[in-house]
């Protein structure tokens, strides 16, 4: 397993890392996932151990708590082994309390995290969405706070946009606060708006992307082929329509693609779709999910190997989509690619 630092932070971690939403299974959303429970979690949890992962990711809107309780039973006398990364902000509740940034919300949502996972420090806290409605000089020193207290050692956002993250940063770097080291975002073969902003974002600024649903919201899996029905039991449909919808003929041309170079290596589509995100610039690890034993070990086999620079290629050509604005215009004009030269 490869390690790799978290943006410019000095905290190192495994090139994947397990993704817990399957873990606890309740709630109408985030509880769809899985249902897997405390034995089979620590069971997963031991294969990723074994196979040298030391990231695991969850959030306390995850089946209302429940994956952060379960996660916290699975490495119960081994927390000295692992990175726990969780989030917070998402609606917990109906609440006006139970959504949201503020101090009030972000210190309690921190106790209760803490107690659910049975652990005294939490090594990466991302807020997982932008709160509109808390100024962020207050979001920043509440976080500030508990990194001092010792119940944060960094922290990171997810689902944020570029100027959300650079106007924190810029408050962070004015008042000597903790930056953000880390970006959790959704990026994949069939979703690569991350490229435009926030991969550029990353470098200048030194924030490491944590690639949630690297495959497409499970449209990359090897189950999807032009031409065939899906297997019978599928949970395919329903799980795709939770993500952005994706042109026909460029989803079966990148499956397509991923097939080819599949066949050449020996390796699997899922296997392809994750070594190629491994090898993109800012990827400091891909989260990887599994609901069970056989996905979580075919996920593992997307690292110790690369793909060539040609292989590459063509799965960026054949993924490929046109910008919007006001980046299209860095492809196709010659005086703004001068100014603004790719990241990729």
């Amino acid at each position: 397993m490869d390690y790799r630092r978290i943006g410019r932070s000095g905290l190192k971690a495994s090139a994947l890392s397990f993704g817990a939403g399957t873990f606890g299974g309740s709630g109408p959303l985030f509880g769809a996932w899985g249902t897997t429970d405390a034995r089979e979690a620590r069971r997963l949890v031991d294969i990723c151990l074994d196979a040298g992962i030391n990231l695991f990711d969850t959030a306390d809107v995850y089946s209302n708590g429940a994956s952060e309780q379960v996660l916290g039973e699975a490495i119960k006398g081994r927390r000295d082994r692992v990175l726990i990364s969780t989030k917070t902000g998402l609606p917990m509740g109906d609440g006006p309390d139970e959504w949201g940034t503020s101090r009030s919300r972000l210190l309690r949502a921190v106790d209760d995290a803490l107690h659910r996972l049975g652990t005294d420090t939490i090594d990466l806290l991302q807020l997982h969405a932008f709160d509109a409605g808390t100024p962020v000089e207050e979001v920043l020193a509440t976080l500030d706070g508990l990194v001092r207290a010792g119940k944060l050692r960094y922290v990171g956002v997810s689902n944020f946009s570029g100027w959300q993250i650079m106007k924190s940063l810029a408050i962070a770097e004015s008042h000597g606060y903790p930056r953000y080291v880390a970006n959790q975002a959704y990026y994949s073969l069939l979703g690569r708006d991350y490229e435009w902003e926030l991969m550029p974002l990353g470098l200048d600024q030194g924030l490491g992307a944590l690639v949630w649903s690297p495959l497409g919201w499970g449209r990359l899996t090897g189950k999807l082929k032009r031409g065939q029905p899906l297997p019978e039991g599928s949970r395919l449909h329903r799980t795709a329509d939770f993500g952005p919808p994706v042109d026909e003929e460029r989803l079966y041309r990148v499956i397509d693609a991923l097939e080819a170079v599949a066949a050449e290596t020996g390796r699997n589509v899922p296997q392809i779709a994750i070594n190629w995100l491994l090898q993109r610039p800012t990827v400091s690890s891909v989260i990887i999910g599994a609901r069970n034993e056989e996905q979580l070990r075919q996920n593992l086999g997307a690292v110790g190997w690369s793909l060539s620079l040609e292989q590459m290629e063509r799965l960026d050509q054949a993924s490929a989509t046109e910008a919007a604005y006001p980046y299209f215009p860095y492809r196709r004009q010659e005086a703004f690619a001068r100014l603004n030269p790719p990241a990729v």
